[in-house]
């Protein structure tokens, strides 16, 4: 079978961090690239379960703004007293 080269663009940080990963295993990135596409092809799907991060969604992006605009209009804000133990 021919090999086929696929180009995929990452930041530097993220590279070198999976590159360390997968050196403990024993593996390199091309050899980590090729078992994650073939785990696709047998599951039909990701290897994974992706998941977004509830931080990002509407509903808390909504929460957020409306909060800033109270703290700008210096509204509904409490000031507490530090806790220590």
């Amino acid at each position: 079978m021919a090999n086929a080269h696929i180009h995929v663009r990452i930041d530097a940080e993220t590279k070198k961090q999976a590159q360390r990963i997968f050196s403990e295993m024993g593996l390199d990135i091309s050899t980590a690239v090729n078992m994650f596409i073939k785990q696709t092809i047998r599951n039909n799907a990701f290897p994974f379960q992706p998941t977004a991060d509830p931080f990002y969604s509407e509903r808390n992006m909504a929460h957020l703004l409306h909060v800033k605009a109270d703290v700008d209009a210096g509204r509904n804000m409490t000031v507490h007293e530090l806790i220590e133990e």
